[in-house]
Order: structure tokens, then sequence, then C-alpha cells
């Protein structure tokens, strides 16, 4: 086993999202020449860490219907059956599976959700960062990425190019920000 990095002030707990101050998004190449990006307004997730990091355990939700690419007539076609299917798949989900961390990388595993369909997925965490809030209380932040193929998804609809080619890329490159406040033991 790889020795892990030390996380400065490393806090093991119960933490929540703060959605204010993160960021889901993603970007996949349109009309085979430039890229669009596109995010989420509306998420969930809480995660907890345990004294042995490698214990820590996520699950996450994103609201389907809250895509936001700065085109309102796009934004309501990717929640439409040729991509989401939103009105039957409201939401996108993660559970983690295992936090491992090999060649200097943090990778978290888990079990993606889109349209109903579920696959494996690994995260690369950058960055991992534990300290006071400004109010008070724990933060506890973090960057993710990862790349899917839209088709292992059930999202395939696909416009042709006049002279070849097609409109969207498969490939989609996910990107998160995670910022996140330690809940406070429940009195008993």
């Amino acid at each position: 086993m790889t020795d892990l990095p030390e996380v400065p002030n490393y806090t093991a707990g119960t933490w929540t999202v703060d959605n204010i101050h993160s960021y889901v998004g993603f970007t996949i190449r349109h009309m085979m020449v430039s890229k669009v990006r596109g995010r989420f307004t509306a998420f969930t997730a809480e995660f907890t860490t345990r004294d042995n990091p490698l214990e820590t355990s996520v699950s996450a939700t994103i609201e389907a219907t809250s895509i936001d690419t700065n085109n309102p007539m796009r934004d309501d076609h990717i929640r439409s059956a040729d991509f989401f299917d939103a009105a039957n798949h409201p939401t996108i989900t993660f559970t983690s599976t295992g936090l491992r961390f090999e060649d200097g990388e943090f990778l978290l595993d888990g079990d993606l959700s889109i349209r109903g369909n579920t696959k494996p997925i690994t995260l690369t965490l950058d960055s991992p960062a534990f300290g006071p809030g400004a109010q008070g209380g724990m933060k506890a932040g973090f960057s993710a990425t990862t790349e899917i193929n839209r088709h292992d998804f059930g999202v395939s609809y696909n416009g042709p190019i006049p002279g070849g080619g097609s409109v969207l890329g498969d490939k989609v490159q996910i990107t998160m920000d995670i910022e996140a406040d330690l809940q406070e033991p429940k009195a008993e």
C-alpha cells in the first residue's frame, strides 16, 4: 500500500455540500470544432470521512432539470427524451464504492446513474483540503474530474453535420469543485 500524503487539518466526520460555493459541470465536443460547457444548479451530496481516509464514502444527487448551458432552448432539449429524459429520470446519482490512493492520486470509485443506466466510474480527486470556516465550524473541499462515454448511459441522440460528422462528441468531461460543511454530532 502506498503511503498516504498528509492532508493538513484532516477531520473525520459527516459533511454536506455547500451548494453556493460548489460547482458541478461538464464539457462536450460540439460540431467537431468547439466545446460546449454546462453546469447543474441543483444538487445535494453528503460524504463521510473516517480516521482512515480510504474508508471515505460519498453519495450525491443531481436534479437533471437543473441543467444550465446558458441557452434555454438547448437546456429544454437536453431535459427531453433525446438526452436526460428528465420527466422519467429526474435525478442523476453517484454512490461511491471505494477510495484508493495510486500513483500519487486519490481515486474515488463509484456507480453513476443517468437515465436509469448505472455504470462504474472513477473520479480523480485533486487538492483535498480541510480548515476552519469563516463563521466557525470546519470546511472541507476538493476538485474532482472524470470522463464518461455518454452512450454508456443511454444518452445517444446525435444529429448529422452536412458533409460528414456529428453534432456531439461521445466523450463528456465532468468537473466538480466541492466545498462542504462538517455536520455537528446530534445530541442523543
